[in-house]
């Protein structure tokens, strides 16, 4: 359990920014991502960096590694040389997931061999509505697995469809949520008002 991610979660500054930028930071997140009004896969990766942008803002640039090889799946980033994970949702808390592959033999390896290492930082977004920011601790994670068993905790492709990857299912995220050690910060997901042009900063770059 990192006591650097229980004080990011319990500093009134940090809470009571999150919940004012977080919505906005997202909505141009996805502003950055869509194209004809529809989203693209790399919002995931833009809503990714907002959050280690936090980690940063909070614990400095020197306590938050970022270059992880690319075949660590389950870690983004390390804050003081611990791992975390980092994961976004839109709508109920489910489809969270913990490997992308259209292999359906990857996917099965991948169940056969998991268990949770890591802390997992979730944010659980619902324009219109109020969900939450959360802090999932590796203790939590591995007591919820345990209960559950491989195949209750983890959600594989169906088979002779196309596979998206292995997901954490929707009793697991459920009893993660209620457990005595995760922490959470309550977020209002209002949509405003946002200027910003996407072509902004580069035109700005290329006239320096």
């Amino acid at each position: 359990m990192s006591n650097y991610l229980r004080e990011l979660f319990s500093d009134e500054k940090i809470v009571q920014r999150v919940k004012e930028r977080m919505p906005d930071l997202f909505q141009l997140a996805e502003a950055d991502s869509s194209r004809d009004g529809k989203l693209g896969m790399e919002v995931g990766s833009v809503r990714e960096r907002i959050i280690i942008a936090l980690l940063i803002y909070k614990f400095g640039e020197e306590n938050v590694k970022t270059d992880i090889p690319i075949t660590k799946t389950d870690v983004d980033v390390m804050l003081f040389n611990d791992p975390v994970s980092i994961k976004t949702i839109s709508g109920d808390l489910s489809g969270v997931k913990l490997i992308w592959t259209v292999d359906s033999k990857k996917a099965l390896e991948f169940s056969q061999s998991y268990f949770p290492v890591t802390d997992l930082l979730l944010v659980n977004i619902n324009w219109g509505a109020v969900s939450s920011f959360y802090y999932f601790p590796k203790e939590s994670q591995v007591r919820v697995f345990k209960k559950l068993g491989t195949k209750k905790y983890l959600k594989l492709p169906k088979k002779g469809t196309n596979p998206r990857g292995v997901e954490i299912t929707k009793e697991a995220l459920e009893l993660l949520a209620i457990d005595k050690d995760i922490m959470l910060i309550d977020i209002n997901w209002e949509r405003r008002e946002v200027k910003y042009n996407i072509y902004g900063r580069w035109v700005e770059l290329w006239g320096k």
